[in-house]
């Protein structure tokens, strides 16, 4: 048995030496090393690219960026930076919590951007309600803005263009006095805050209390502004009051009408035409 088992094992080495690569002029490949990624990706060419730079918008201004005659090929920067870049914030929808938010997070960066060169507030809002009267938002939103408005430390100039309702028009009269204006066909409307009290009737009462408040400090600072008394505001206040360009000039709630029909930078493209 033991002769067995050895002729067997003898038998078997050399049938594998009999079918190896080198019985048949084959010469074994050797086996690729595996490349070993170490932490530092700087140490291959390959694997690494510089730092990506940020452009107006929050992008990633792309590696190996492509130009032609000069100009960079790209997507275009969103609007609002390209404003805020310009030291602009544009109010352009009712005072809601994620409008607040935004123009005050923009009061304040450019704020700390530069102290002295003026902000331009562009303001087409209809406050804190909706064109047709419906309430959307707390006047503590205009009170909020206003405060930051007061805050910072460059000068605010206020534009009103398209519609300045209710607390949009508080808004309006704080900016820097002799900066407030508005654009010709421009509307400013002065009311008082509509209450969105639900509930039982001594919660009802609370809120009737509070919304009293905010009327009187809304009038407060639109009559700080316009160099009137608390009262004359309120009684105005107290009904729907429209207001023109030229007659919110002469209520003092804005400083002149603007009427510019020059372009304030003319376009490359109309030296070619």
């Amino acid at each position: 048995m033991k002769f067995l088992k050895i002729t067997v094992a003898s038998l078997l080495v050399s049938s594998a030496s009999a079918f190896s690569p080198k019985t048949f002029g084959v010469t074994p490949k050797k086996t690729a090393t595996p490349t070993v990624i170490t932490s530092n990706p700087a140490s291959h060419p390959a694997l690494w690219r510089p730092p990506m730079q940020m452009v107006a918008g929050g992008a990633e201004k792309a590696y190996g960026e492509e130009y032609y005659d000069g100009v960079r090929i790209g997507p275009p920067p969103d609007l609002p930076s390209l404003l805020l870049h310009n030291r602009i914030v544009y109010i352009g929808m009712p005072l809601v919590p994620a409008v607040t938010e935004l123009v005050i997070a923009e009061l304040l960066y450019l704020n700390y951007e530069s102290t002295t060169e003026p902000i331009t507030m562009y303001i087409n809002s209809s406050g804190t309600s909706t064109a047709n009267g419906q309430a959307v938002g707390f006047e503590t939103e205009a009170f909020a803005i206003a405060d930051v408005m007061k805050y910072v430390r460059p000068p605010v100039h206020t534009v009103a263009l398209g519609q300045a309702f209710g607390a949009a028009a508080m808004l309006l009269s704080q900016g820097k006095r002799g900066s407030r204006f508005a654009l010709p066909n421009a509307t400013i409307l002065l009311n008082q805050p509509k209450s969105q009290a639900r509930g039982q009737a001594s919660d009802i009462a609370i809120k009737a209390r509070e919304v009293a408040h905010n009327r009187r400090t809304t009038c407060e600072l639109i009559a700080s502004a316009c160099g009137k008394p608390v009262e004359t505001v309120m009684e105005d206040c107290s009904r729907v009051k429209y207001l023109q360009p030229h007659e919110a000039v002469e209520y003092g709630l804005i400083d002149a009408v603007v009427e510019n029909e020059a372009l304030a930078v003319k376009p490359s493209f109309m030296s070619r035409i």
